[in-house]
């Protein structure tokens, strides 16, 4: 297994196939790869289920185009690192391109700021008080 390797041993980085995370509709897939220190999965595509979880686990999942990813797999076999600039919305490779990425700035918010959702609802506590 590519993650007992070094070295990837102490990877927080994963460079994916195409529909990572398909054929898992429970939270226990995003846990496992959690569990090995993985806080980052890049991917052409992601399950719908998969990808969510991800969020709520404290994990980023990029997608970026098949060129692109198949340059970070290039990269990554060639045991150069990547760095992912969550702030500027960037992967940055070893010799310093700067790849750009989408995330939804809610998702964005949490994952800076260590929120899940209940995280996320308890900062609310004075408007949410007010509220009722």
């Amino acid at each position: 297994f590519v993650l007992n390797k070094e070295p990837y041993r102490n990877a927080s980085i994963l460079v994916a196939g195409n529909n990572f995370g398909c054929g898992s509709s429970r939270e226990h897939a995003p846990w496992a790869i959690n569990d090995f220190g993985i806080r980052c999965i890049i991917s052409t595509a992601f399950a719908d289920i998969f990808f969510n979880n991800c969020f709520k686990n404290a994990m980023l999942p990029i997608v970026l185009d098949e060129a692109t990813v198949n340059t970070l797999m290039a990269d990554a076999n060639a045991k150069q690192e990547l760095e992912i600039d969550l702030p500027n919305q960037v992967v940055i490779r070893s010799n310093g391109e700067k790849i750009p990425f989408e995330v939804d700035e809610f998702r964005k918010h949490c994952l800076i700021n260590g929120l899940d959702d209940i995280g996320f609802t308890m900062q609310q506590d004075a408007d949410l008080a007010a509220f009722e």
